[in-house]
């Protein structure tokens, strides 16, 4: 026991206290995050719109989080991802005011567009953020202690969201805004450049000469287009495995939501430590390539093993374990690929990866399982995961660690 307390210890050790008011920051605006789990249901039980318009607003956020990486990533270079976040959350705060007012369709569609940039433009300028506040022998346990803030904020976020959203679905987007506005405000009183030395000031962080763009790093590219293919794989998770386990399963809700929440659990309790563990052994592209065929394993198993309950939880064990391998990892990778000069531009462009995968995966994985079925759709994820990992492998064989 008392070498399980010390590795414990070892392992949320030694992080700077920007990082974690910053993980702070973010488990506050995490846990307002009702709105959007809930938007589908908002549009068709409470305006009484048909599925068909509501999956056209989940298109416009879609499309939005895809502007917001790329205008994100460039403000914060010219910026500073402090102003960035700042901005980003308190008009994000107040656009969820506005969006909560709004019933004919095309202002719903609109706002739902203006918000999601908002909401994503935050997200380059954080993992900015949490390259500056830590080092070169902590930072993917920085970035894991990012995670666990917003698996932690989306578990309490979607749970309170649940039984707010059963009384009154206009609280929904009062509290998502107020909770965005008070992260601003705690970020505004202990990470300003006047409150804290390591958050650079504006005219420090301004546009390097010689720093090149993601765009010319071909490595790079590539890794984006393997970012897109993994983020395919990981939104089925949470988007179309629940109908999975309803359609096919025979599943309760109750128990969907068990398994839903022990990915979550799992995390929180061994990701840190993990990592601790692993990044001292400097394998992070061998981690990445093992975790990407874990994911796919985790789908795989569904057309392999028989049951219902015990697959299930197999399957999120799995897939969890893909996760914590491969995530904080990959942030590892492109943040070495970068200077003070162009990190926003790489980390946008990295948010534009997850954009895209978030919305295309639900559709293709949708799309397959309802004219093919749920078998085809297992059999592609697992050749995907395998797909990505050979590209990953390509990476390690180029070279491309000499950075990483």
């Amino acid at each position: 026991m008392k070498r399980i307390a010390n590795l414990y210890k070892s392992a949320y050790s030694g992080l700077s206290p920007a990082t974690w008011w910053l993980s702070v920051v973010m488990l506050i605006n995490r846990s307002g995050t009702m709105v959007l789990p809930f938007m589908t249901l908002y549009l068709t039980q409470s305006l009484h719109y048909s599925i068909g318009k509501a999956g056209i607003v989940m298109a416009m956020f879609g499309a939005g989080a895809i502007c917001g990486g790329f205008l994100g990533g460039r403000l914060t270079d010219k910026l500073g991802f402090y102003n960035i976040q700042l901005g980003a959350l308190l008009c994000g705060g107040i656009m969820f005011f506005v969006l909560g007012q709004m019933k004919s369709f095309t202002s719903i569609a609109g706002c739902t567009f203006v918000l999601a940039v908002l909401n994503d433009s935050f997200r380059p300028a954080n993992a900015t953020a949490i390259a500056q506040y830590s080092n070169e022998h902590n930072r993917i346990r920085c970035y894991s202690l990012n995670r666990l803030a917003i698996n932690l904020g989306w578990a309490f976020g979607g749970a309170i969201g649940g039984f707010i959203a059963s009384k009154n679905y206009h609280l929904l987007f009062w509290i998502d805004g107020l909770t965005n506005i008070s992260a601003a405000f705690l970020l505004r009183a202990v990470l300003s450049p006047s409150k804290n030395t390591q958050t650079p000031k504006k005219k420090e962080q301004g546009a390097g000469i010689n720093s090149r763009s993601p765009f010319t790093d071909r490595i790079y590219l590539v890794f984006i287009f393997l970012t897109v293919l993994y983020g395919l794989m990981f939104f089925q998770e949470f988007s179309i495995l629940p109908v999975y386990y309803n359609q096919q399963l025979h599943l309760s809700p109750f128990f969907i939501g068990i398994t839903m929440a022990l990915n979550g659990l799992l995390i929180a309790i061994f990701e840190m430590a993990l990592i601790f563990k692993l990044e001292q052994k400097n394998k992070n592209m061998q981690y990445m390539i093992i975790g990407c065929l874990f994911t796919g394993a985790a789908f795989a198993v569904f057309n392999l093993l028989p049951g219902q309950h015990s697959v299930a939880l197999i399957s999120v064990v799995i897939i969890t374990i893909g996760e914590m391998l491969t995530m904080p990892f990959m942030n590892s990778f492109w943040i070495r690929r970068t200077d003070e000069h162009n990190r926003g531009q790489y980390a946008g462009l990295y948010t534009v990866a997850w954009s895209i995968a978030q919305v295309a995966g639900p559709y293709a994985g949708s799309q397959i399982a309802q004219h093919f079925g749920f078998t085809l759709l297992w059999w592609l994820v697992a050749f995907i995961s395998i797909l990505t990992a050979l590209g990953f492998r390509w990476l390690q064989i180029k070279g491309s660690t000499r950075k990483f």
